[in-house]
């Protein structure tokens, strides 16, 4: 790439005067990055409030009545789209001998690669903002009040009333699933407009479901940018845009009220001598930055969350790092965004959640894709629990904060190091358990002849 390119004003050259880590992140080499913006998550001012990210808990239980009804296996959780949250001491022992590191306190994994229903953390913010417009159309035309039993909405007038509207949207694959078969099962028309790189078994798996599914043979950016034409050009239809929507992101939120019950229950504080890491695969933003916020509205300054990358693909890192957002893309910087963590897959990051998080994320790694297949071999080997690729992102994340100069820098700096041994390490886990066994087994042997390379 000709260093005297211009991105957004500058030469290629002075971008890299100005970052150096950009040397690193264009030849996709994996980084540690300490957030220079972060800041007391009390002295910032906030456009969404815990009363906004309680009033979606409040919708999701309203519903409770009708998924458990039209999807039985949500019925253990009386209705409610929440997953596990599983100690993963095997996988710790595992980091800390082939990194030869010590990651003191406890790692845990957030399941929600297992959650019902869509089987990936998309089935939070997707299937909330659904349900939200649902809800909305129905009080609309009066066939609802908030009072009511919301099993009524598994009715032939709810559905023909659906019938009558469209849901679009624009998915490199686990937003399209949660989007797809929540609006089918209410009786939307409903079409999802996907990237390359979504894998055919997701795109298999809508159409089964009786979703329309249009590829397009570019990134995710044009899948995003057809389904706002769709939705521009018909008044009954609704898009679901990932870049940009309060909805998603508050239905995101409501996971960290639901971690901190699960964590009560466990007996496990966090406050500020107990300090809670939490680490979080990113592709466009929504679903971990609506979890990075919400844990922020939870815990304060004793949480401490980081996203992770694919080395091909560490949009958010540069929109956050550049201050530019969405006005950049890693391909403006010769990055191909290429990578098998196909949810990651994305090149121009969000917006609206990079302006909500860009003082209270701690900071950003990038993982090469190798490394995933590796630690996927290993977490099905050492606890049977299967995930996709890319979400596999997170677990490094200890390893990563205790032995990178960066890391600790950013340990030493908020003392932390001090009470690393009080502290709880959480992966969160963004999908996984629909994928087919056949193609789990692919990525297992992958990776297990990755580690013996």
């Amino acid at each position: 790439m000709n260093e005297n390119t211009h991105i957004a004003s500058r030469t290629l050259t002075e971008w890299k005067e100005t970052y150096p880590l950009l040397h690193q992140l264009i030849a996709t080499e994996e980084v540690f990055w300490v957030n220079g913006k972060y800041e007391s998550f009390e002295k910032q001012v906030r456009s969404i409030s815990a009363e906004d990210v309680k009033d979606a808990e409040a919708r999701l239980m309203r519903f409770a009545p009708y998924l458990q009804l039209v999807f039985p296996e949500t019925t253990e959780t009386n209705g409610l789209i929440e997953s596990q949250l599983v100690p993963i001491q095997q996988m710790q022992t595992y980091l800390e001998t082939s990194h030869q590191v010590e990651i003191p306190g406890s790692m845990w994994l957030k399941c929600d690669s297992h959650l019902p229903i869509a089987g990936s953390i998309k089935a939070r913010g997707g299937i909330y903002e659904v349900l939200k417009h649902a809800e909305d159309l129905a009080l609309r035309h009066h066939l609802l009040t908030p009072q009511d039993d919301y099993s009524i909405f598994d009715s032939s007038k709810f559905r023909e009333l659906f019938s009558r509207h469209t849901i679009a949207v624009g998915s490199t694959g686990n937003l399209g699933l949660s989007i797809g078969i929540i609006s089918a099962k209410l009786g939307f028309q409903v079409t999802v407009h996907m990237s390359a790189d979504a894998k055919a078994w997701k795109k298999e798996l809508l159409k089964s479901k009786g979703v329309k599914v249009v590829e397009y043979p570019s990134d995710y950016g044009k899948a995003v940018e057809e389904g706002r034409k769709q939705a521009a050009s018909d008044p009954n239809c609704y898009f679901i845009d990932d870049e940009n929507s309060r909805h998603l992101f508050l239905g995101y939120a409501v996971a960290a009220y639901r971690l901190k019950k699960q964590l009560d229950a466990l007996h496990i504080a966090v406050d500020r001598e107990h300090p809670l890491f939490v680490y979080l695969p990113c592709g466009v933003g929504g679903g971990p930055g609506g979890v990075a916020f919400g844990l922020k509205l939870v815990f304060g300054d004793s949480v401490h969350c980081f996203f992770a990358e694919p080395t091909h693909s560490p949009c958010m890192l540069i929109g956050l790092m550049t201050g530019l957002h969405d006005q950049v893309s890693v391909q403006d910087f010769g990055i191909d965004n290429k990578t098998e963590a196909d949810g990651l897959a994305v090149g121009r990051p969000s917006r609206f959640v990079g302006r909500m998080i860009e003082s209270l994320l701690s900071g950003i790694y990038t993982v090469q894709d190798e490394e995933l297949y590796k630690l996927l071999s290993r977490l099905t080997d050492s606890h049977a629990i299967k995930l996709e690729p890319s979400a596999l992102a997170g677990m490094p994340g200890p390893v990563r904060l205790v032995s990178k100069p960066e890391g600790q820098q950013y340990l030493t700096h908020h003392d932390l190091m001090h009470k690393l041994q009080k502290a709880t390490h959480v992966v969160w886990a963004t999908g996984g358990s629909l994928v087919p066994t056949s193609i789990h087994e692919e990525y297992y042997q992958r990776g297990l002849k990755i580690a013996d390379s």
